[in-house]
């Protein structure tokens, strides 16, 4: 199993979204995601948070919150874990990311973009439930086959 974190930083009524079109393939090829990625050997999940955020943005997280756990299981990839957390606390300048373009979207707006489907129901939960949740997602290419509330 994969392990992982992903991270949306809101500002002002949007999300800090990464359109992924820069890796070649990529199972988030096109599709619009937040921040995050895999785990180095011994860290922890927030310590994973932390690193990629910055990496990927060039923001140091003043404050995080963990929101859920992702099972993503799809045909292209083994399964993994993701860590699910938002941030409205950070510091920095925003960087150029190597993995795609980083752009404020506002939250009104994020579910006309190119999201994985199971990312949908993900952000709902996001704005209406205060208690960390799981949903596991299994796709065969990009098509969600089934999807599962914990």
């Amino acid at each position: 199993m994969r392990l992982s974190t992903l991270c949306y930083l809101e500002k002002d009524g949007k999300y800090l979204m990464l359109h992924r079109i820069s890796k070649k393939n990529d199972v988030n090829k096109e599709k619009w995601i937040g921040v995050g990625g895999k785990f180095e050997p011994g860290e922890a999940p927030e310590e994973c948070l932390m690193r990629e955020v910055y990496e990927e943005t060039g923001y140091r997280l003043l404050d995080y919150r963990f929101r859920g756990v992702l099972t993503f299981i799809c045909d292209v990839q083994e399964p993994e874990y993701i860590f699910l957390y938002t941030s409205d606390r950070f510091e920095g300048e925003q960087i150029p990311c190597d993995e795609g373009v980083l752009e404020w979207v506002d939250k009104k707006d994020v579910l006309s973009l190119n999201l994985w489907e199971g990312d949908k129901k993900m952000f709902q939960y996001l704005e209406e439930r205060t208690e960390p949740f799981s949903l596991k997602l299994e796709y065969k290419g990009d098509t969600l086959v089934n999807l599962e509330t914990f």
